[in-house]
This record gives structure tokens, sequence and C-alpha cells, in this order.
């Protein structure tokens, strides 16, 4: 790095629009050159011998439950209507990839309409990815323990509704989440998702519902709220009980690679040994 310009192999001096300066004590490790949508990013990777401690279970604990209708409810009661990302540019990216198929294969005029094509999907994944980190650095603001559920949202994407499950983008925002909670020295877990819109969170009791009642009343303790809002109590019931017996519930990993976190999670997809012989084995 000099100045406004990176020096690159065999390239040499490039100027560059500098985000933001490297921090003093650090040193430039790696530079990976990325062309998207026919525009040139330079991704530096800084190094520091600092020694992060993970954070540790502490303060106002938040649980986040997400969805297509709300993009999320948190336990406070903090609801956030979905964007819908793809949908407000759905109308232009329609009419420029009509132009783009009318256009002759390998053409100039193609390859102008295919990077204009790329520009707008490009807009919309920068439009949500920003939506993503303000909402990560809201929840750190309102609690010190975030908790979210441990859905594998590629299966749920692969159903009816995957069109809306991609333009909102959870494991992104969960994945983003927490990179913000390590950053901000917030604790973040997961915990199993299974029946947290059919429980109650005052009383535990089992309360049925299908997705067309938005509202949950249990019959055996009185509770009223909203249906996502109970879930995001559930949600942090769950993760609170996990903190307080993880040495005998759930399984407790600490991450230290990029950046670390601690991850609490029950996942119902982990693979468990066969027992027994197999056709393969008797051979």
């Amino acid at each position: 790095m000099q100045g406004l310009h990176i020096a690159l192999p065999k390239l040499g001096l490039i100027p560059i629009n500098l985000h933001r300066p490297i921090p003093s004590g650090f040193m430039v490790k790696q530079v990976r050159i990325i062309n998207k949508a026919d525009i040139w990013y330079a991704s530096i990777n800084i190094q520091c011998d600092v020694k992060v401690p993970n954070p540790i279970p502490h303060g106002h604990p938040i649980g986040v439950d997400v969805g297509l209708t709300k993009f999320l409810a948190t336990s406070d009661g903090v609801v956030v209507k979905s964007p819908k990302f793809l949908k407000v540019m759905q109308s232009k990216l329609k009419l420029l990839q009509r132009r783009l198929s009318r256009k002759k294969k390998r053409s100039k005029n193609y390859q102008k309409q295919r990077i204009k094509v790329a520009r707008i999907h490009h807009t919309i994944d920068n439009t949500r990815k920003d939506f993503h980190f303000k909402q990560a650095h809201a929840l750190c603001d309102a609690g010190d323990m975030v908790f979210m559920e441990d859905l594998d949202y590629r299966t749920l994407a692969k159903a009816m509704l995957g069109k809306q499950m991609l333009d909102a983008g959870f494991g992104q925002f969960r994945t983003i989440t927490k990179y913000v909670c390590c950053q901000r020295g917030k604790f973040f877990g997961e915990v199993n998702a299974r029946g947290t819109s059919q429980e109650c969170p005052e009383c535990g009791a089992e309360v049925k519902k299908d997705l067309s009642i938005r509202v949950h009343h249990c019959q055996k303790c009185g509770y009223l709220t909203d249906r996502d809002v109970a879930s995001g109590q559930v949600i942090r019931n769950r993760g609170i009980e996990l903190i307080s017996t993880a040495g005998h519930v759930g399984i407790q990993n600490a991450y230290t690679d990029a950046y670390a976190y601690v991850e609490i999670s029950q996942s119902r997809s982990k693979s468990k040994t066969r027992k027994g012989t197999t056709r393969k084995s008797l051979k």
C-alpha cells in the first residue's frame, strides 16, 4: 500500500478507492482481486499478533425468530418487516433480461446487456447484505447475548417458498450476526428449532396452531402475544437453558479462525455412526 495506490505483482501501482486506512500494528498478508459485474475489488487481509478472547455469556439475552412475513421478531417485542429485495427490483430485472434474450450471443451488444443484468443482481446483493449488517448491529445494541435457531436454510430453500427464502437470505444473516457479535464482544448461540412456534414461553405448555394463526394464546396460563414474538421468547429460554447446562446439553465449540465466536447447538442433522454389520462388511 502506497497512499491511494496498491502495488500488485506484474501490474505495478494501481489507483484504488481506499475505504478505510489500515490500522497501525497490522501487516498485509494477502490481497484478492475480485471482479463482480464488471467492477473490480481488492480484498485485503491484514494480520496482527493479538489474542482475542472468546465472548462469554453475560448480560441481557435476546431470542431472534426469522420468517417471511416478518423478517425478524425478537423476544423483547421488536418486529422488523421483510424488505423483499428481489421483489422491488424484479420488474426492472425482468425488462433487462428480456432485452438480453433478444441480443445475438457473443456480440458486443450482448456483452453490454449482460453487464447491465449482472449489475442489477449486484445491487440486490449489496442492498441485502447492508440490511443484514444493520440488523445485526441493532441486535447487538439491544442485548448482550443473541440466540437463533439451528435451521438448515438450504433445505428450506428447496421447498415451495424457495424464491422468498433465498431473497431473504436467512443463512447469510445468521453468519453476519455471528461475525458482528464476535467483533462487538457479544455472545452468540444456536438452539434447537423443533417446536419453537408450538410452545408457550411462559408455562412451557404445547399450543397447537397452524400458519394462518398469527397470535399466540395459551389456554393453560392465558398468555397472549404475537406468534413470532412468542417464538423469539422460546428461543431465548432455550438459549438460557443451554448456557446454564452447557456441560450436559448440546454441543459447545469454540472457533478461533478468521473470527472467533462460541457456538452452542443441538443440531438434529448430526450424523450418527451405524452400529452392527452391513452387507459390505460381510463380504
